[in-house]
């Protein structure tokens, strides 16, 4: 069971996480050039959060009087290859995907990596040693092919059957609808929008997915040749969907492409006048946080690391203070004050 550890009450804050609702395209990675020095905050990990992770460290940034404070970067899923987070650090694999994200915190030390970035709560197989920062709402909901065969909308019963292969025609759902085999895809592998989606589905316990069943091995891309498919379908960020769609991000192949997002249980996942996460989806069992996972050694520390952790990331830190712009500008919504900058760990 996750807990709180920020002084507030447990189930208050973690209410106030799950049913909180609304009140150009970033750089990848640090600038070209540029090279984090070994006191600045660095981050890795989840594909979901990496654009909105990119705005904040540039608004931060900017904010900063003094060059030799610490600052805050992050890098992004891709391109595959090596990196060198920061001045001094040992040379890592670039982190894909939330998992690898994980791995590469704790496998390294803050010479190395500060934060990796999650689009899932901390689980009882993740460390109790790592802390799950709050940082903003999102939702998973589905998507698929505008021209394709699949309906506006599912049920959540309906999801957990075609991912569990026991329904595999969509005829089966609605004998309106095609005979044509349904195509259901995952992000692959271990990814926070695909541990969320099959867990909603799952009514709080997640899925083992079938074996028809395919892997996508990038999260949020309508580019990927599956969806070209007519059968197919994918879960997919909301907030992700709508920088995408209407706020400008993204580009080249990370972009929606045919993809359109639809609805579950018979709501709708976008408010279409506000161009965000619908109110009564962020209700649902279908809304989940994004994290700054950090080790609890660091955020603990009292020394000017620790305070540059919690300065940035934490209970009335810069973020919850003046970063509700940059993740609405992402597609994403703010979290209330009172939950930003919470902590979890299983």
């Amino acid at each position: 069971m996750r807990r709180a550890t920020t002084g507030l009450v447990g189930t208050v804050v973690l209410a106030a996480l799950i049913t909180m609702v609304p009140s150009g395209a970033a750089v990848a990675d640090p600038a070209a050039g540029v090279t984090p020095n070994a006191v600045d905050i660095v981050g890795v990990g989840d594909g979901t959060s990496q654009i909105l992770m990119n705005k904040l460290a540039a608004a931060y940034n900017a904010s900063l009087t003094d060059p030799s404070a610490p600052h805050l970067y992050s890098w992004d899923v891709s391109p595959t290859g090596t990196i060198t987070t920061k001045a001094g650090a040992t040379p890592i694999a670039r982190p894909a995907n939330t998992y690898a994200g994980f791995l590469a915190l704790n496998g390294n030390t803050r010479a190395t990596v500060d934060f990796a970035r999650s689009s899932r709560p901390a689980q009882t197989t993740d460390p109790s040693t790592d802390d799950f920062v709050a940082l903003a709402k999102d939702a998973v909901t589905w998507a698929a092919p505008s021209t394709g065969n699949a309906p506006a909308n599912l049920t959540t019963q309906n999801l957990k059957d075609i991912y569990t292969c026991a329904v595999t025609t969509w005829n089966q759902i609605d004998p309106t609808l095609s005979t044509d085999t349904i195509k259901p895809y995952l992000p692959w592998p271990q990814t926070g929008l695909g541990t969320d989606f099959l867990t909603a589905i799952g009514g709080g316990t997640s899925v083992t997915p079938g074996t028809c069943v395919a892997g996508v091995p990038v999260s949020n891309q309508g580019t990927d040749p599956a969806f070209g498919d007519p059968d197919a379908l994918v879960p997919y960020s909301v907030g992700y969907f709508i920088g995408q769609a209407y706020l400008g991000q993204g580009g080249g192949a990370d972009v929606q492409g045919p993809l359109t997002l639809r609805s579950i249980d018979s709501v709708a996942p976008v408010d279409l006048q506000s161009k965000t996460i619908a109110a009564d989806f962020a209700a649902t069992m279908y809304a989940n946080i994004l994290y700054s996972v950090v080790r609890d050694a660091d955020w603990t520390a009292t020394d000017a690391h620790g305070a540059a952790l919690r300065a940035v990331l934490g209970h009335g830190s810069w973020i919850c203070r003046n970063g509700a712009d940059a993740i609405k500008a992402s597609g994403f919504l703010p979290v209330s004050s009172f939950a930003c900058g919470s902590v979890w760990h299983s």
